[in-house]
């Protein structure tokens, strides 16, 4: 896998510094509360297990699966599809959305309108990686990890055509790779 990488975008130590930033700011922040941070599978799964250790305070956590891309795209459709919804009410709770990765705001916008319909009290995003230059929806990323260029990035979670999810690290994937898909 580490031979279809062209660079590494993001080392192993840049996340962590980056995950304790989050979670010193989101505790801090969040202070006296018990928020429900809502993890966007699959991408985000790692960042959030990781995040969430250093957030210390009450919470709870929940999985929404949703998908603007499918299959082998590397681009949005920006058609957002909930294939796997919360198990948990947002009825007056403070929230956190975890994403891997905000690109063109799709997702995002639809699920912050959705959870407005649910009387959610507040809602705040929290992103690994934001990629300004592709946004199409504006969506206010709350607290951001890490800017990155446009680029197409796999690692922590991030996979292209469901491989790649497991690199310690987040990379440009060789353009060879997917163009020929």
């Amino acid at each position: 896998m580490n031979s279809d990488i062209e660079r590494v975008l993001v080392s192993e130590e840049e996340i962590a510094e980056a995950n304790k930033r989050l979670g010193a700011q989101l505790t801090k922040d969040y202070a006296g509360k018990n928020p429900l941070f809502v993890c966007i599978l699959r991408g985000a799964a790692m960042f959030m297990m990781d995040l969430i250790k250093h957030v210390d305070i009450p919470m709870e956590y929940d999985f929404m699966d949703v998908s603007s891309y499918g299959g082998e795209n590397t681009v949005s459709t920006g058609d957002v599809r909930i294939i796997k919804d919360l198990d948990t009410s947002l009825l007056n709770r403070d929230v956190v959305i975890v994403e891997d990765i905000i690109d063109t705001g799709y997702t995002l916008d639809r699920l912050v309108d959705l959870f407005k319909t649910r009387n959610a009290k507040s809602i705040k995003i929290v992103s690994f990686l934001d990629k300004p230059s592709r946004r199409i929806k504006h969506v206010k990323v709350d607290y951001n990890g890490v800017k990155i260029p446009d680029e197409f990035v796999v690692g922590y979670g991030m996979d292209y055509d469901e491989r790649y999810r497991n690199l310690p690290y987040v990379g440009v994937l060789k353009q060879e790779i997917y163009a020929t898909k």
